[in-house]
């Protein structure tokens, strides 16, 4: 832009040859911010709202995400620096260190801009991509703050590039020569991304998993994965944050497969006690083959721990909230000081907590209310001994 007209008219009238030079840069810089403030305005104002009205007309769900309100701002702020550069080369050329200083400050304000932009991008991207399945599946997360922090340690470089005015190239080779000092600053930072890539690669963790750790007190469900913590939200609501390089160094207990199956163990045993088993009467045989406990022509040597055995693994075969395709057993341990442990393995059709617990109450109930109909004790320490006083 050449300043010659208003030049020679300030000339003209006597003004000092410094002065003019301020004037036309002071001119310069009011043309410029005017500009500015225009081109904000007609964006924020005309731009901005159509662009929002032709993303809602889409069927796309990401332009949505992307081009809203915070991204949009971000991308306008990117012009300021742009129409600064334009027209600086049209500037007056008297002040050539302040010119160059503002070229300067002009680039690291357009580097900052494009920074913030492309983060608002993943962070967009992110958004989008938490409402899908692949969320679910690997913790996406610690690779949005990965692909962030590259961004910013580029933009970092660039910016410093251009304060001290040489090659990023020689910068890097700086950075690579004190690599061992960077690592020692940054070791949370790297040991969190390697074990967090870990981990999604191993399929070892996905937010909403439900993991137990008790060397860090953690039993819940995983809320947040980043790169240098997990979030657990315990069952009494209290939150957990354990750093990734734990979670592959020690060893965690997942129970995404319980979740996956639909179903939940019980495991259990009731003490008999050891006295009270023996062959059936000729009463209980009858009584037994009268309740469909026994069959007709069962041996007579039968004894009466066998037919309770079958007696339970037929209840839990027939047991609305048991499920059936997976293992089910009544099965005898080994005999000790406190009886014959007969175990009831089995799994319930359910993984909510409450649930859970209701059914396998309701199946003890059960069995310890029937273990004296057939001839049968729950071994008890406290009626043990009142028995022998």
């Amino acid at each position: 832009m050449e300043f010659n007209l208003f030049h020679n008219l300030l000339a003209k009238w006597g003004v000092g040859e410094r002065l003019i030079n301020e004037l036309e840069l002071l001119f310069f810089a009011v043309a410029v911010t005017l500009l500015i403030l225009l081109v904000n305005i007609i964006c924020r104002k005309i731009i901005i709202p159509i662009v929002k009205r032709l993303v809602r007309k889409t069927r796309n769900k990401f332009d949505d995400i992307l081009f809203d309100e915070k991204f949009l701002k971000n991308l306008v702020r990117t012009l300021t620096p742009i129409i600064i550069l334009i027209f600086l080369p049209y500037a007056v050329d008297s002040f050539p260190v302040l010119l160059e200083a503002l070229r300067r400050l002009a680039l690291v304000w357009l580097t900052i801009s494009i920074t913030i932009l492309i983060c608002s991008f993943f962070n967009a991207v992110y958004t989008f991509l938490s409402a899908k399945d692949v969320a679910q599946q690997h913790p996406l997360k610690g690779f949005i703050q990965m692909f962030k922090i590259i961004v910013v340690c580029i933009g970092l470089i660039v910016i410093t590039s251009i304060l001290i005015n040489k090659n990023p190239g020689t910068i890097l080779a700086a950075l690579g020569a004190s690599a061992a000092v960077l690592m020692l600053v940054f070791k949370d930072t790297i040991v969190g991304l390697v074990a967090g890539i870990q981990l999604s690669a191993n399929d070892m963790l996905r937010p909403g998993d439900w993991i137990t750790m008790p060397k860090y007190g953690a039993d819940g469900d995983v809320i947040d994965v980043s790169l240098t913590t997990v979030k657990v939200q315990n069952f009494d609501k209290t939150i957990t944050t354990i750093p990734p390089y734990a979670l592959v160094s020690d060893s965690f207990q997942n129970w995404r497969g319980m979740k996956e199956t639909g179903a939940r163990r019980v495991k259990r045993d009731i003490p008999i006690d050891m006295r009270s088993v023996g062959f059936l009467t000729k009463e209980q045989r009858a009584d037994f083959i009268s309740k469909g406990w026994l069959e007709a022509d069962a041996p007579e040597d039968t004894v009466n721990l066998k037919v309770f055995r079958n007696y339970l693994e037929d209840f839990l075969r027939n047991h609305s909230r048991v499920h059936q395709g997976l293992t089910l057993l009544v099965r005898e341990l080994q005999p000790g000081s406190h009886g014959l442990p007969l175990e009831i393995y089995f799994f319930a059709n359910t993984t909510v907590w409450a649930e859970y617990e209701g059914i396998q109450s309701e199946v003890m109930e059960h069995v310890l209310s029937v273990v004296p109909k057939f001839g049968l004790r729950v071994y008890q320490r406290s009626s043990d001994l009142e028995k022998h006083d």
